[in-house]
């Protein structure tokens, strides 16, 4: 049998993702903004040409932005936008997606291709893979013990996270858009996350394996970082390089303290402790856990932090051996452990 191609596979997994997560059909009205300024934008947007060969396809690197919001103005509620960038198309416009689905348009988005290292793009493509049956099941078993549990602990290197605390509402981005208003946003996807409800009810050793650096690229470390946590906010670092305790610095001097937040559970079984990509946005859905330091998160308000004067989230990522929910292993060898119970019933508001 002929090796498939890593075209074949970026083409069959656009498909997946168009069809099988969109749910859109490959016939359907799209449009494909794109541009070739990196190998990996290049094949994706061979491979999103395609998944949609009767879409309109239009090069944003190399037109006005005019022409491509004019393009944009001629889509319908219903129809689908994929971005495949190797920087962001229009910094200024910050909102860009949001605006793209408050007019009802469907959303794909490959941001930041131009981090992602030419080894580092097979593991990338494989990301795209959309198996729903394992997503749609693993996803909300997360969500179910997540939301009933009062304690959580993550345990790593001889070390233990401990979450003493209930949780926010778990968030799902698992590509299940069924009954949403916003239909996609940002791929490869796959994850679960939440915080605890008491920031301070956080507290333990625990060791990291990679960080995000402050070009928001993967930075891993000759061993791993451990890092001690008292009421929620790291108090002390063992074997931290220069580059790690900069980005520690720079929270202290903006926020004063370093908060943990988020408590993030991975999904994708393409990215693992030793399968990476450089872009920490694409890199946080690896299979394990993942954290963020400092006071700044979008999805949930708390007292006295405003998002006005919040600046950090950076993400960090565990060196974990295994996870228990209410004294349940859910996580372990670097595979989930669980199964859905009862279906989710309200997606629209637990899904992010």
């Amino acid at each position: 049998m002929e090796p498939v191609s890593l075209a074949e596979t970026a083409g069959k997994n656009a498909r997946s993702i168009v069809t099988g997560a969109l749910e859109h059909p490959s016939d359907g009205n799209a449009l494909i903004l794109f541009d070739r300024e990196s190998p990996l934008a290049s094949l994706l947007t061979d491979a999103y040409r395609e998944a949609l060969p009767g879409a309109a396809a239009l090069d944003a690197g190399g037109v006005p932005a005019e022409a491509a919001f004019e393009a944009i103005d001629r889509l319908v509620s219903g129809d689908l936008v994929v971005l495949v960038q190797s920087t962001r198309f229009f910094p200024a416009e910050h909102r860009f997606r949001i605006g793209l689905f408050d007019r009802g348009l469907k959303v794909v988005e490959h941001p930041h291709l131009g981090k992602i290292l030419d080894r580092e793009i097979p593991a990338y493509v494989d990301a795209l893979a959309y198996d729903a049956s394992y997503y749609r099941s693993i996803g909300p078993a997360l969500k179910e013990r997540i939301d009933a549990a009062g304690e959580i602990r993550v345990f790593g290197g001889g070390g233990e996270l401990v979450y003493s605390s209930p949780f926010e509402d778990a968030k799902l981005n698992i590509g299940d858009y069924r009954g949403r208003r916003n239909a996609g946003g940002q791929f490869p996807i796959g994850e679960v996350f939440t915080e605890p409800v008491d920031l301070e009810g956080v507290a333990g050793e625990i060791p990291l394996f990679a960080f995000g650096d402050s070009d928001f690229r993967v930075a891993v470390p000759e061993a791993p970082i451990l890092l001690r946590v008292e009421g929620g906010l790291v108090v002390a670092t063992r074997d931290a390089p220069p580059e790690f305790e900069a980005v520690l610095a720079a929270i202290r001097e903006d926020e004063d303290v370093v908060r943990v937040r988020e408590l993030g559970f991975g999904l994708n079984r393409a990215f693992t402790r030793e399968r990476r990509v450089s872009d920490v946005g694409s890199y946080e859905r690896m299979c394990g856990v993942h954290l963020s330091l400092g006071s700044k998160h979008a999805i949930y308000a708390k007292p006295g932090l405003s998002k006005r004067r919040t600046k950090f989230h950076v993400d960090v990522f565990v060196a974990v051996d295994r996870v228990e929910i209410a004294g349940e292993e859910i996580f372990s060898n670097g595979r989930y452990r669980v199964a859905q119970r009862r279906p989710v019933l309200d997606r629209k508001a637990s899904e992010a």
